[in-house]
């Protein structure tokens, strides 16, 4: 993977291509969650490099895109992921988005429908606004006080055990979490940022539709927020193919990298 840098108004992005493939297309796209980075897909890239051509970002304001003005929105953010993937002549993408990631995904299918080969949600949840509950929304709004004074020794701890069943999953969480180790407060605005953008998101209600081939998978020990509630309900109301994957948490494709690789392969290999 090749590390490259893309300048927007609101800072700079950093991301990874390998375009050195036995297949031109489609494109795998990972995005990955919110105070994640570009790590949480380590097992996936190294499983798919060589075979497909590669993309991977730290997203805007985390680890190596970083310093960034957090002033954008979760539009922005599939803007420039459209940006740097004509750049990087990627016309065939298949997102693969983990939580936060999911959401860039569905907003990118809003406004680029006719672009996107194919879509799938880890961990993630719908961003239509019949699945969110006026609660939630006014919760997620109020987060970054939250990260702000809790304990710094007790949120590491609970953001490792809290997202990952795995030995090697939390592992790699405590990493990226310790990016900010020193710095509480950088962790708070990220976090409470990506809450508000996601809120207004859902607020904006629109469509979300997914219009491309697209896949479901979650772990069945995801206990963060109610993301098995609404992975039960998007899989019921749109009748997108769900996958559980026993035993894994919130980030089930560090949890079960060979189980997630597998299904991301079927689902590729099946849209051609």
């Amino acid at each position: 993977m090749i590390e490259k840098t893309y300048e927007t108004s609101c800072g700079v992005i950093h991301y990874w291509v390998s375009k050195e493939a036995a297949a031109a297309a489609p494109q795998l796209v990972f995005l990955p969650g919110l105070t994640a980075d570009h790590r949480l897909f380590g097992k996936q890239i190294e499983y798919f490099e060589g075979r497909y051509p590669l993309f991977v970002w730290d997203a805007p304001g985390h680890t190596a895109s970083y310093p960034f003005e957090m002033t954008f929105s979760l539009m922005d953010k599939a803007k420039w992921v459209d940006e740097i993937l004509q750049l990087e002549g990627f016309d065939e993408p298949v997102i693969i988005g983990q939580s936060m990631g999911g959401y860039v995904g569905q907003a990118y299918a809003q406004q680029f429908p006719k672009k996107l080969r194919g879509f799938i949600s880890i961990d993630s949840a719908p961003l239509k606004r019949e699945y969110t509950t006026a609660v939630e929304i006014w919760l997620l709004k109020r987060m970054e006080p939250v990260y702000r004074h809790y304990p710094w020794k007790t949120l590491v701890k609970q953001g490792t055990n809290g997202v990952a069943s795995s030995e090697q999953g939390r592992k790699l969480m405590h990493d990226m979490m310790m990016v900010y180790d020193g710095d509480q407060e950088r962790y708070a605005k990220l976090a409470g940022h990506g809450y508000r953008i996601l809120a207004d998101a859902v607020e904006a209600e629109l469509p979300y539709d997914i219009k491309c081939p697209a896949l479901l998978i979650c772990g069945d020990q995801d206990h963060a927020g109610s993301c098995i509630r609404y992975n039960k309900a998007w899989h019921k109301k749109s009748g997108i193919p769900i996958t559980w994957i026993k035993g894994a948490g919130h980030n089930s494709n560090t949890d079960e990298p060979e189980l997630v690789n597998h299904l991301i392969e079927g689902f590729v290999k099946k849209i051609g």
